[in-house]
């Protein structure tokens, strides 16, 4: 009984042996199945970029510490992810503002590390420019750069230059100038033509943006009509025998001449001969001379001595219509200097010589029996003025 009772303890206890040596050998092998995690290790360069530009990532120097390094995995911090082989990659970032990369390196035995870089981007600034679509010569002109923003809300320069087509600061370069630097500028015009500039604004990270443009300058539009008018001018003087009186006149400056004529008239003579006078015209531009002679009047019908120069038809009446110039100026001059309609322009110069003025007082002051000394003339000049009348035009 003992026997048997003591074989089943034996068969009971090798039982329970056989189990807690098998729990303890498994118990064993688990802890010996440990992961050995690698070491990541990043570089990025460069750290501050300008947006759009790109950033270098460089984790080669990381450690698997055991195996071999198969993952790198990259998380770039603006929604963009990417996995490599190798530890070098690099990535644009399109849009400003602070980024965190993470990198998760993973080796052969399932060990992972994290490494994390800080990028920062500096946005560009956004240039905003308006100017009228329509410009007539001689406008000023608004160009407005003052709704441009940094998305940083820095402080922004503005540097215009005005005109590509003048080197205002002389080094050779026409595009480069700065002609001014505020948000807005007032740009004069003065003739038609297409007219091209541009403008850089720059935020405190050095970034900067260029816009060109073009302003399509357009003539101004008039209707011309012409009016006949006469301008006169007159003269009373007294010269000696053997004397002379010169006078100048413009009279093109404002129209186009047509003909002219001048009267001059001696006071009538109280004895005979009535004295001789010469009349002379000298148009300086035309290379334009004429002379004549007083003749005597009827002393006793009571005519005075005169003498007369005139001249029809100098140049073709205006004609009406519609013309594109740059001012109202430059159109007048452009009417009465054309061809077939310059005749008269500058200074003319009228002359009045005194070649006989005898007989004189025969007794110092008793009355001059010739008064004829004192003259008077009379110059009128007919012209067609030509009418102005701006006019609007798409």
């Amino acid at each position: 009984m003992w026997q048997r009772l003591g074989g089943q303890r034996i068969h009971s206890l090798l039982m329970v042996g056989l189990l807690v040596c098998s729990t303890f050998v498994a118990g064993c092998t688990g802890a010996l199945e440990f992961t050995v995690d690698p070491r990541a290790n990043l570089n990025a360069y460069p750290l501050q970029i300008q947006e759009g530009e790109t950033v270098t990532f460089d984790a080669r120097d990381s450690e698997p510490i055991e195996g071999v390094i198969t993952e790198y995995l990259w998380d770039f911090g603006d929604g963009q992810t990417s996995e490599t082989t190798t530890g070098f990659t690099s990535h644009r970032y399109s849009t400003f503002g602070m980024f965190i990369v993470e990198l998760t390196v993973v080796n052969d035995q399932g060990g992972k590390d994290r490494a994390t870089a800080t990028i920062s981007v500096n946005g560009a600034p956004q240039l905003n420019l308006t100017y009228p679509e329509t410009i007539r010569s001689g406008d000023s002109v608004l160009l407005d750069a003052s709704k441009s923003f940094d998305p940083e809300g820095d402080n922004l320069q503005f540097a215009w230059d005005l005109n590509w087509g003048d080197d205002s600061d002389d080094d050779g370069d026409a595009r480069n100038d700065v002609d001014a630097s505020t948000p807005t500028v007032l740009l004069p015009t003065n003739r038609s033509g297409t007219a091209q500039g541009s403008l850089t604004i720059t935020d405190s990270a050095e970034s900067s943006v260029t816009e060109l443009f073009t302003l399509e300058i357009s003539p101004r539009r008039f209707e011309v009509t012409w009016e006949t008018s006469q301008l006169e001018y007159t003269w009373d003087e007294y010269l000696d025998q053997g004397q002379q009186w010169e006078g100048n006149i413009s009279p093109g400056e404002t129209g186009r001449i047509i003909s002219f004529e001048g009267v001059l008239e001696l006071q009538q003579d109280i004895l005979a001969p009535q004295d001789n006078f010469t009349l002379s015209v000298f148009i300086v531009n035309d290379n334009y001379e004429r002379t004549t002679q007083t003749e005597g009047g009827n002393l006793t019908a009571n005519e005075s001595a005169s003498a007369t120069l005139q001249l029809d038809n100098m140049n073709s009446d205006g004609e009406n219509g519609i013309f594109d110039a740059d001012s109202e100026e430059i159109l007048l001059e452009q009417l009465l200097s054309s061809t077939g309609a310059r005749k008269g322009q500058g200074a003319w110069i009228w002359s009045v010589t005194a070649q006989q003025a005898d007989p004189d007082p025969l007794f110092e002051g008793t009355p001059d029996p010739d008064p004829g000394n004192d003259w008077t003339l009379t110059v009128v000049i007919t012209i067609m003025v030509p009418k102005l009348t701006e006019i609007a035009y798409e």
